[in-house]
């Protein structure tokens, strides 16, 4: 069930600053809703969800997110890795880069940096080795590997990673392109940074038909395991349902 506050309809326990955001955000949208995960983001709410007409806004929840999460079904017993956690744990720490960088040498290949129709864009071609780096690590923040032993003993492992530098670089370049600025991180932020400049600025550089850089999507597959089928129940999900391309949203 939800409640409508302003306007807003609100899933889940109200935060008073998130609502306030949302409220805000909801001044130039067609419609903003707040999911049951809600909490502060940078100028509207993580776990909210904003319907724009002919406006992009490439700031709303920071322009360097993309972030998915994963959940994959392993074929393990749960006595097993519960008696063995700490060793498993230590094995992902080890092998799996976490935070700012790559610790590790492994380059990872993936048919995206071979012939991905994104690359064709100026703007994102120059950045193709950094996504070549970023793909197959962690980051910082709330990004996460775990392992999870659910209600009826099935293993799962779960993975939560972003963009962090690439989505940056290329939304940066597209904010200057349109003379928008980015919003600041703050509770009442005003300017969302949604200008009709913008889609004139970025379809100078889409002459093929719209494609979101598929490398933070691929992130967490290729980290977990390439060939494990994705999980039946949850799969891949998003709370902010758009098509990405550097943290940009595109509405139909």
């Amino acid at each position: 069930m939800y409640q409508t506050i302003k306007n807003v309809p609100v899933w889940g326990e109200p935060l008073e600053d998130a609502v306030n955001q949302a409220v805000t955000v909801a001044k130039r949208a067609e419609q903003v809703v707040l999911m049951a995960d809600h909490h502060i983001g940078y100028a509207m709410p993580i776990g909210g969800v904003a319907a724009y007409q002919g406006q992009i806004s490439p700031s709303g929840i920071g322009y360097d997110i993309s972030c998915g999460n994963k959940a994959v079904l392993l074929d393990a017993d749960a006595a097993e890795v519960r008696r063995d956690i700490k060793s498993i744990m230590d094995a992902i720490w080890t092998y799996i880069s976490f935070g700012v960088g790559r610790k590790n040498a492994e380059e990872v290949e993936h048919a995206l940096f071979d012939d991905d129709p994104a690359w064709e864009i100026p703007a994102v071609r120059k950045h193709k080795r950094m996504a070549r780096e970023q793909l197959g690590t962690v980051g910082s923040g709330n990004h996460y590997v775990d392992i999870f032993v659910d209600e009826q003993d099935r293993v799962w492992i779960g993975a939560h990673f972003g963009s962090r530098g690439l989505g940056h670089r290329i939304a940066s370049h597209y904010i200057k392109a349109g003379g928008g600025r980015a919003a600041a991180y703050c509770a009442d932020v005003t300017d969302l940074a949604a200008v009709r400049s913008m889609v004139d600025a970025i379809a100078k550089e889409f002459r093929e038909p719209r494609h979101p850089l598929p490398v933070e999507m691929e992130t967490e597959t290729v980290t977990i395991e390439p060939d494990l089928a994705p999980c039946p129940c949850c799969g891949k999900m998003e709370s902010n349902i758009m098509l990405m391309l550097g943290g940009f949203a595109f509405l139909a």
